[in-house]
């Protein structure tokens, strides 16, 4: 198991010029971080810049762990549909240039978010992932869909995409956080797909029910309920008995921090490493 931080963590800083991507490496590495997962908000990934994070990576002797991006297979005509897998095999070239082993990119953003169009759409969604999947394979690459977006959010929709792609090489970038957006309970949603898991986030979230509407600041959930980011450990999630799970289940793999929180994103990123470390140790 190696814990680690999202560039994402950072990204207030990142867009106010505060940091860079090149001071995200060397901020995880100076406060504990074994690696670093790419996400490219608040900076372009030019070629020059991809050459630069891989030195700075590994001057500070720390792993490129997975590369995020979005994507949106749903809705599309075919002609649009064909060019967003060919747009995301093109990030899959970012990632081998990087020399990142795991991808995620995601599949739908759709307001119907009924299983009905869920069962509709699962096919070409499946059809797109499958085709990026086996792209990515020719470099030893492992894609992922992430619980994120609403659309595919819930633990059974994320098994039945991994399922119906059929490729040893997709599976899930599991964010232990998100399932709450879908209403579910984090630490019994991480247990069921913890089996397809390629990578794991930890994010927390404050959660409030609906009929406490607490003002401006939080988001709400599928079903209504309201929603705030937290400094992992601090929010309403069971982070001990989530990150316990993790552990006892046998993981070995890469732990993400993502911080989206209302404090300073440093000490949230700082703190929720600290704090993912310390639960594990202490599980």
């Amino acid at each position: 198991m190696k814990i680690g931080l999202s560039t994402y963590s950072l990204s207030g800083a990142i867009h106010k010029g505060e940091m860079t991507v090149l001071d995200a490496i060397d901020f995880t590495a100076d406060n504990g971080g074994e690696h670093v997962e790419i996400v490219p908000i608040g900076f372009e990934l030019t070629p020059e810049l991809i050459g630069a994070i891989v030195d700075k990576a590994a001057s500070r002797g720390i792993e490129l762990s997975n590369y995020a991006i979005g994507a949106n297979f749903q809705g599309l005509t075919d002609e649009d549909y064909q060019a967003e897998i060919e747009r995301v095999k093109k990030q899959v070239d970012v990632a081998h240039a990087l020399g990142i082993r795991f991808m995620r990119h995601d599949v739908a953003s759709d307001s119907d978010l009924s299983i009905q169009n869920f069962n509709r759409s699962l096919d070409r969604l499946a059809a797109a992932c499958r085709e990026i999947a086996d792209y990515a394979a020719g470099f030893g690459i492992t894609t992922s869909v992430e619980n994120h977006g609403y659309f595919i959010q819930a633990s059974d929709r994320v098994q039945a995409l991994v399922a119906a792609v059929d490729r040893a090489n997709f599976r899930t970038t599991l964010d232990v956080g998100n399932f709450m957006c879908a209403d579910e309970n984090s630490v019994a949603a991480v247990r069921k797909n913890l089996p397809i898991a390629s990578v794991v986030h930890v994010k927390d979230f404050y959660l409030r029910p609906s009929y406490r509407n607490p003002g401006e600041g939080w988001f709400t959930t599928a079903s209504g309920n309201f929603l705030r980011g937290a400094v992992v450990g601090q929010g309403d999630i069971d982070m001990p008995e989530v990150i316990r799970t993790i552990k006892a289940s046998g993981y070995d793999g890469y732990i993400s921090v993502e911080f989206e929180g209302h404090e300073d994103c440093r000490f949230g990123s700082r703190v929720g490493m600290a704090n993912v470390r310390r639960f594990w140790e202490e599980s």
